[in-house]
């Protein structure tokens, strides 16, 4: 047979559409041609499999036109995922192999020179649209993979993913009789223990943070601390994602498939971890968001399900913190280019720290330490942050210094788990009710699951009126009076749960 078709996919963003193999071998003068929307990577595959055919004792048909299309021709192809398929198409439409043992596969894997299988970006991904692809009364589909891309892949439970060490092994796997030796299915490694979380009961003092602290645990809320150097917020931070209940099974296989997209890849120590990503100050907006050709995920993609943690934040260029504003509100982001365009799911909590002003001290009441900072400058300072981006931040909390006799004098604060508990019974109250967390409400559903009486209505009112909130803002600080009652453990809203919600939305100090 002279012509083969082999099944594989690409990667476009999180999707993995599926590509087609179309080898073909004709008479006429030698060559080897590769069409399809090929990156230079995918058309570098001709070298690697010409050798890594030859290296593994089969016969390559030096003597052949072969022509290797990648269908659909307008869907870009990229990195050296298809040199697998490439390389068993041409052993198909050679005849050293039978074709028809190949339809039931799909194949990825880039080869090199003497036929080891490497391994593959996204292949959790691929395995989940091997997945989402499969008909009820289709015959199942076998996807196989490098052998530590296939680790990775075996996290979808639903697919059976085989791995391999390299290209006769999966050969050898596909000839007929006796001559085959089943490739088995790779199961998904056991969970490992990752490193231990910091404790909450090493911050001592900073009752008030750690309130805060909960009630962003309870809810999913955005938080920003406001304090001087030292003062303990990044380690309030650092602490957070332990209060967080664990993952479920959609959100760890969403989260470990973005992970496998950037370039470190996923980590199998972080499988239901809720991720903490961290970027420096002096991250760009498409750091943040993400972007490139083929597009990849941002920090706050790479940290969907978990924490992105921004230090110093005014300190981040504006076009970066303005760009939070959209995904904050929608948990996704769309990255459009003009050939193409790509979506990431975004779910983050946004947990941001800054100082008061350019030297630290602004409002600080610490023996020999005074803000040396004009108001101009505090205001400039200050005013990196924009009004709708503060807007959209439930939660915004001074820290305030601890002096150093009072620190020491402090005893150990409540240990993680202890807070933790509290959270996971008000995470299971929210979904009892609505289904999800309190800021993921809309404002349908916060007129449903939020109601207020006369008193707690007017109480609002006045409020918000007085401080000059926008509609936003009193939707916002409704969600967080809806955690907090939820932690007490109530049915209703009353004015003690929403005056605790106002004292989280208080100004900057010196604004």
């Amino acid at each position: 047979m002279s012509l083969a078709v082999i099944k594989s996919r690409a990667l476009d963003g999180l999707a993995a559409p599926p590509v087609q193999v179309e080898v073909h071998l004709a008479n006429g003068l030698p060559s080897f041609t590769l069409v399809g929307l090929a990156d230079t990577e995918v058309k570098e595959s001709r070298e690697r499999v010409r050798a890594a055919l030859t290296n593994s004792g089969f016969a390559f048909p030096h003597n052949k036109r072969i022509t290797v299309n990648l269908a659909p021709a307008d869907l870009p192809k990229e990195s050296g995922r298809f040199d697998l398929p490439i390389a068993l198409g041409i052993l198909a439409a050679d005849g050293q192999l039978d074709a028809a043992r190949l339809a039931a596969c799909e194949f990825a894997g880039e080869l090199s020179l003497a036929g080891a299988l490497r391994p593959v970006r996204g292949a959790l991904a691929l395995a989940l649209a091997v997945q989402r692809d499969a008909a009820g009364d289709a015959p199942p589909v076998t996807l196989v993979l490098p052998q530590a891309s296939a680790a990775e892949a075996a996290r979808a439970r639903q697919v059976r993913v085989c791995g391999a060490p390299d290209l006769l092994t999966v050969v050898r796997a596909l000839l007929p009789g006796d001559a085959a030796e089943a490739l088995p299915p790779t199961l998904p490694p056991p969970d490992a223990a990752g490193p231990a979380a910091p404790d909450l009961r090493d911050v001592r003092g900073q009752a008030a943070a750690k309130r805060a602290l909960e009630v962003a645990a309870a809810g999913f809320h955005a938080l920003l601390m406001v304090g001087p150097p030292g003062s303990g917020k990044s380690m309030l931070a650092q602490r957070l994602a332990g209060l967080l209940p664990p993952m479920g099974d959609d959100e760890a296989l969403a989260s470990a498939a973005l992970a496998g997209l950037a370039p470190g890849g996923f980590d199998p120590a972080s499988w239901r971890q809720r991720p903490l990503r961290a970027p420096h100050h002096s991250a760009s907006a498409v750091a943040l968001v993400g972007g490139g050709s083929p597009p990849r995920p941002g920090e706050i993609s790479l940290a969907h399900g978990g924490l992105l943690f921004l230090d110093e934040l005014p300190e981040f260029p504006r076009a970066a913190l303005e760009a939070l504003r959209e995904p904050l509100e929608t948990r996704r982001i769309t990255i459009a280019r003009a050939a193409r365009s790509a979506q990431f799911p975004a779910e983050f909590q946004l947990v941001a720290a800054m100082n008061p002003c350019p030297c630290g001290w602004l409002g600080a009441q610490v023996a020999g330490r005074a803000c040396r900072c004009t108001p101009e400058q505090v205001a400039r300072y200050q005013g990196k942050l924009s009004g709708p981006l503060l807007d959209r931040i439930d939660l915004q909390v001074e820290v305030a210094a601890v002096p150093p006799e009072a620190l020491l004098a402090q005893p150990e604060g409540e240990a993680t788990a202890a807070v933790a508990a509290r959270v996971a019974a008000a995470h299971a109250r929210q979904q009892a009710r609505q289904g999800c967390a309190n800021a993921h409400l809309d404002a349908a559903a916060l007129d449903r699951h939020a109601p207020l009486d006369a008193a707690a209505s007017r109480f609002l009112q006045q409020a918000a009126a007085r401080l000059g909130w926008s509609g936003r803002g009193v939707h916002r600080a409704l969600k967080v009076a809806r955690t907090i009652a939820d932690l007490a453990g109530a049915d209703a809203i009353t004015v003690a749960h929403l005056g605790e919600a106002m004292q989280y939305r208080r100004a900057l100090p010196g604004a």
